[in-house]
């Protein structure tokens, strides 16, 4: 079976580096743009060896079809193993050709310990099969719900390239490689990160350029950034989004978690984070990462410490003292950014400030497929659905959601095993991930944003109604449409309502109405109880109406629905109205239609006294659907009878 790699006579072709499909991460694929693929007459499964001249290495793989999106672009996608291999980076020029390799009889690889799991050869060469490797290469894949990295010491026959087949021997070496318990601490790439195409493109101009190539910003005459300000939710990846910037750009990494800082000592603080710089320059390139950098850089004026004012003034100090051309950049991140020093926002010290928002669907999709690289899902799994039902979820909780997915298909065949005993291969096999895992998972893990806030999970849903057929369409038009329909409201250019009373007497419906639309639409659902908005404290009332809207935004396409709405928000200028209840009032106003708008929040409020409210929230813009829910009549009574008996 042996044989010698045939490099194919004539030039290669000069292409850019482009990311990877996150479907290809991990997997030995590289897709080339159709037209250097008609050029080069190559096709789908052809061996392509990818060399980096200025690195001085080369690889190979396999090629993969072509994608519309990338013709007539010149480039080539490749994972950051392939690119790990070859030294090179993103939008980096590497040359490719076509060439032939043999089939492997055996290969010897080198792994950390946790690669024990995979001593079966069989397993290995199952999983490896039809991947091309050259001497050298690491070699990273999900496995048994986690990440292995190996690297290739030895195969034969001698050749540049081979192929694994099923008649692969595969051994693995007893001795760890240095390199790869290098790569273990550090390992975190674009690849790693779902939904944050445009802040990852943002970052890597601001980050990536100044330290690869400082020569552009010194030929233009310009300081590159000193410092970039990642803010958003926590658990949107700014933590993960900084160390995947240090390793793509081989850059010294130093993390600083903000209260490690703070000492009890006079001046320790001040020095702790003067080491932290002096390290940055001597090992530079260099990125200093400032996670949760509020709790050490606060407004100097609202805070008593002596300590906190002394930490921030020495922080501004360094960052002004910091040397341009990009030796060293310091990353921030904190999900409270209004409570920052503003003396450290301006340029010059954190230049530039990205936010890290809630995923859309989208990046939800991106997501779900990172977390279930290495799961074998069963093929009923919709991941896509999965994406569209989580609404609200940040990417921690979405790798929450596929761990508990993971879990539950576990606990389903523990009754099957002696856990005493080594798991049967056939049992291990069988172990599939199953749609219904996941609905189940689903209904456990709720968003972080919402996690302080009561959601409600009603199980009503409109055949629970009897009698309200009219009221319900109106519902269904003016909320249910709109959120799962957006392009054709785009389209139209309309905007639908983002507020609707529903008004009527005692019993007739409106909260069971409310907890329906909840369950139908599948959208988080904030319930608010007007009395329980009312505090003693000043300010606290106004306080609990912001922080609501806040939520809902963070979480939306969201719901909030105001029970008893006319116990906040009576009529204000009475008599009998409190200067509480006013505020609240004045707060909800400026809430619903502020400056930073309610895009994908809905209000639903309900009562039985709407002479009782405040004119100002009825008019359109605010509360301006109005839809009566009334006694029922005849064949209303007959069909709640038929529901109930």
């Amino acid at each position: 079976m042996s044989g010698i790699t045939r490099e194919f006579k004539g030039d290669g072709k000069k292409v850019r580096i482009k990311d990877a499909y996150k479907g290809d991460a991990g997997r030995g694929r590289i897709r080339i743009d159709p037209d250097v693929i008609d050029e080069l007459n190559l096709r789908t499964g052809d061996v392509i060896e990818i060399s980096h001249n200025v690195a001085g290495k080369k690889t190979a793989a396999l090629l993969y079809p072509g994608k519309l999106e990338d013709k007539s672009t010149n480039t080539i996608r490749i994972d950051s193993s392939l690119r790990r291999n070859i030294g090179a980076s993103l939008d980096d020029i590497v040359e490719i050709r076509k060439i032939e390799a043999s089939l492997a009889d055996r290969i010897t690889f080198a792994g950390l310990e946790e690669s024990v799991i995979l001593r079966r050869s069989e397993q290995l060469v199952r999983m490896l099969e039809n991947r091309v490797i050259t001497k050298g290469d690491i070699l990273s894949f999900n496995a048994m719900g986690r990440r292995i990295d190996f690297i290739v010491t030895d195969y034969f026959p001698r050749a540049d390239a081979v192929r694994i087949h099923l008649d692969t021997k595969i051994s693995i070496s007893e001795k760890t490689h240095k390199e790869l318990e290098e790569l273990e601490a550090r390992r975190v790439t674009y690849e790693d990160i779902g939904g944050l195409e445009e802040e990852i493109q943002k970052i890597r101009e601001m980050i990536e350029l100044p330290i690869r190539h400082p020569e552009l910003f010194k030929r233009i005459g310009i300081d590159p950034p000193k410092g970039v300000l990642l803010h958003g939710p926590p658990g949107t990846g700014k933590t993960l989004l900084a160390r995947a910037v240090a390793y793509e750009t081989e850059a010294h990494f130093i993390t600083i978690s903000g209260p490690e800082i703070m000492s009890k000592f006079y001046g320790q603080s001040e020095e702790n984070l003067r080491k932290v710089f002096e390290e940055a320059k001597e090992m530079a390139p260099s990125i200093i990462f400032i996670d949760e950098l509020d709790s050490i850089a606060p407004k100097r004026g609202e805070v008593t410490g002596e300590v906190e004012r002394r930490v921030v003034a020495q922080l501004l100090s360094l960052l002004d003292g910091l040397e341009g051309r990009g030796e060293t950049i310091v990353i921030g991140a904190t999900n409270r950014v209004n409570d920052i020093d503003p003396a450290l926002r301006r340029p010059g010290r954190f230049d530039r400030e990205i936010e890290i928002g809630v995923p859309d669907t989208d990046g939800r999709y991106e997501i779900l497929l990172i977390h279930t690289r290495g799961m074998p899902l069963y093929n009923d799994v919709d991941l896509r659905l999965m994406a569209e039902k989580t609404h609200g979820f940040v990417g921690a909780d979405v790798e929450s959601l596929a761990k508990e997915a993971a879990m539950l298909a576990i606990r389903e065949i523990l009754p099957k095993i002696d856990l005493d005993k080594p798991i049967p291969p056939e049992v291990l096999n069988d172990l599939q991930i199953i749609m219904k895992n996941f609905e189940t998972a689903l209904n456990s893990i709720e968003p972080s944003a919402l996690r302080e806030v009561l959601i409600s999970q009603p199980t009503e849903t409109w055949d629970d109604i009897g009698g309200l057929e009219e009221p319900i369409q109106q519902l269904r038009e003016i909320i249910e449409w709109p959120l799962k329909y957006p392009d054709l409201y785009r389209h139209l250019n309309s905007k639908p309502p983002n507020g609707i009373l529903l008004f009527g007497p005692p019993g007739t419906g409106k909260t069971l109405l409310a907890k329906a639309l909840a369950h139908e639409t599948e959208v988080n659902f904030i319930s608010v109880k007007g009395p329980e908005f009312l505090s003693k404290w000043v300010g606290e009332s106004e306080k609990a109406v912001r922080e609501t809207f806040r939520k809902a935004r963070a979480a939306a396409p969201c719901i909030i629905f105001f029970d008893e709405i006319d116990a906040i928000a009576g009529m204000r200028g009475r008599f009998a109205s409190s200067q509480v209840t006013e505020q609240v009032v004045s707060q909800l106003l400026t809430e619903m239609d502020g400056l930073e708008g309610l895009k994908d929040v809905i209000l639903l409020a309900a009562t039985n006294r709407q002479d009782m409210l405040d004119p100002a929230l009825l008019r359109s813009g605010r509360f301006g659907r109005h839809v009566e829910i009334p006694l029922p009549d005849k064949d209303a009574r007959s069909e709640i009878f038929k529901i109930h008996l």
